[in-house]
């Protein structure tokens, strides 16, 4: 009988809850890519690039979010095997009439993505600051090891839009029990 080492045992575990999370809820949209912009050239591999991208919220009409992830150049980018690094930007803003489609949970990710090969992934989330009526929005990247190294935050003040009348409450679609 083959003994297997606890280290071991702990990364086959590892691998099954990234498995069994592969089913889960992720991103809903594909995201748009605005831009790329080369940062490092590389000779005769992909060149190391700035990638923006834009992503509209699915639960809120009226907001995007746009972001920007660093891309792996090199040959193991080419073969889509890098290790992303953790620096993301993010900026959300108003684009339209605030229209909210459904309830929500403070927390509740609206945008999913892996940074790479094993165990990196960025997520999206969104949040309500019911005091000041703000819709917030929190990027980081997190490993299943490492925890959350790298965040930035927006936040989407709703306002009046057009000849909209009276503004939605965030506070009315947050689910009870935060």
């Amino acid at each position: 009988m083959t003994r297997i080492s606890s280290g071991a045992c702990r990364a086959m575990v590892a691998a099954g809850l990234l498995l069994a999370c592969a089913g889960a809820p992720a991103q809903a949209q594909e995201p748009d890519l605005i831009l790329k912009k080369s940062t490092v050239w590389k000779f005769l591999t992909p060149d190391d690039k700035l990638a923006v991208y834009g992503i509209d919220d699915p639960v809120v009409d009226g907001v995007a979010c746009h972001y920007t992830t660093p891309e792996k150049g090199g040959v193991s980018g080419m073969f889509g095997v890098a290790e992303e690094t953790s620096d993301i930007s993010l900026a959300c803003r108003q684009i339209g009439p605030i229209a909210f489609k459904g309830k929500f949970e403070q927390g509740d990710v609206v945008f999913r993505e892996s940074r790479s090969f094993f165990f990196k992934k960025m997520q999206i989330v969104r949040g309500c600051d019911t005091k000041r009526n703000v819709l917030v929005y929190l990027v980081y990247s997190d490993k299943l090891i490492d925890g959350s190294p790298k965040n930035s935050t927006s936040t989407v003040p709703i306002m009046p839009w057009g000849g909209q009348g009276e503004v939605p409450k965030c506070a009315d679609f947050l689910k009870k029990g935060w």
